[in-house]
């Protein structure tokens, strides 16, 4: 009895229709839920109970943020992460504790919180602008400020340091970016150096048919927590999680993030660049991270006398809201050391 001849062609086309069709039709329905059942505008309360201000027509855009004065002293400014729902929030716990110590101000980085979130090309240097358009306006009444920036926030604090030190009297910088061995760079951070400001991974995301819908999926409730679990020892705050979830719910919330996530954000050298070069004092807090290492800090303290680290332990990533008051002893005495510095120096000058 002659074998039958197997149509492999026909199997191929059944086979790939099998799985395509069932991937499209997910598609098409995550795209259409996205359209239809989620609210794109959800009530977005302040991230900080204190007085909001603008920079309005800045190089940056609309610049918000938040400020307490009522106590005099030092200007200390506060820079959030950027992240798929980043927020000043991120930064809260300081600001609450210092409001009554010295004059606090948090900003909204562009493409977050009640800053500027248009469709515009989002690449550091646009952050560097707004975090030296906020400290020039700060600066000629009260004096240069101490900055205390989170994760890739750090990135742009230090380059904005290095541009104009004048305005900045020391940098702390809780668990910063740009200290991973190149070997250990997580996928983001590859992006930065292999494709430049550019890449296909950007123009996927932002294709209008389905850019919302992939970024809703990022910002799901399930999704943010499983995130944030990853920054807690313990359980994530829940007023940090409710608030990741309102501002990623905003008109124009997903452009900054997918510039993020596509690599745009980073600056591949930075520890060459700018980390080893900052003139100013500089402090790492750190521990344990589950997006960044801290490979190379020990090369930035041996090259950088301005520089020194202190370990806030047991944290991942956001010592300020589960060791807080070791997180602010730090702080205090990292400022106490560059007082005292400075004070020496110009008694030296005199």
């Amino acid at each position: 009895m002659a074998q039958r001849k197997v149509p492999w062609g026909r199997v191929t086309a059944i086979g790939t229709a099998a799985v395509t069709v069932p991937i499209a039709a997910g598609i098409a329905s995550g795209i259409a839920y996205s359209a239809l059942a989620i609210d794109h505008a959800v009530p977005l309360p302040a991230a900080v109970p204190a007085e909001r201000r603008r920079l309005p027509g800045t190089a940056a855009g609309a610049i918000s943020y938040y400020v307490d004065e009522s106590a005099p002293g030092r200007p200390l400014v506060l820079v959030h992460s950027v992240n798929a729902a980043a927020s000043a929030y991120e930064m809260r716990p300081l600001f609450e504790h210092y409001r009554s110590r010295r004059p606090v101000y948090a900003l909204d980085l562009p493409g977050f919180g009640f800053s500027e979130r248009s469709d515009r090309t989002y690449v550091p240097a646009l952050y560097v602008t707004a975090l030296l358009d906020l400290l020039g306006e700060i600066e000629p009444g009260r004096g240069p400020s101490d900055v205390v920036a989170l994760s890739l926030g750090s990135e742009f604090a230090a380059r904005a340091a290095l541009q104009q030190p004048e305005l900045v009297r020391s940098l702390t910088l809780i668990s910063p970016t740009g200290l991973t061995a190149r070997t250990q760079r997580n996928r983001a951070e590859r992006a930065s150096v292999s494709q430049g400001r550019t890449g296909p991974l950007q123009g996927f995301l932002r294709f209008p048919l389905w850019s919302q819908a992939v970024y809703d999926l990022l910002v799901s409730r399930a999704s943010l927590l499983s995130f944030l679990k990853m920054s807690f020892v313990g359980q994530p705050d829940r007023g940090l999680v409710e608030y990741d979830y309102a501002t990623s719910h905003q008109p124009g919330a997903r452009f900054a993030p997918f510039a993020f996530v596509s690599g745009q954000l980073f600056t591949p050298d930075i520890r060459q660049s700018v980390y080893e070069h900052l003139p100013i004092p500089v402090l790492a807090l750190y521990d344990q991270d589950a997006f960044v290492r801290f490979d190379t800090l020990p090369n930035v303290l041996a090259r950088n006398p301005n520089w020194r680290a202190n370990r806030i332990v047991p944290t991942k990533g956001l010592p300020q809201f589960e060791r807080l008051d070791d997180t602010a002893k730090a702080l205090d005495t990292f400022w106490q050391e560059v007082g005292a510095s400075q004070a020496i120096g110009a008694g030296e000058r005199v």
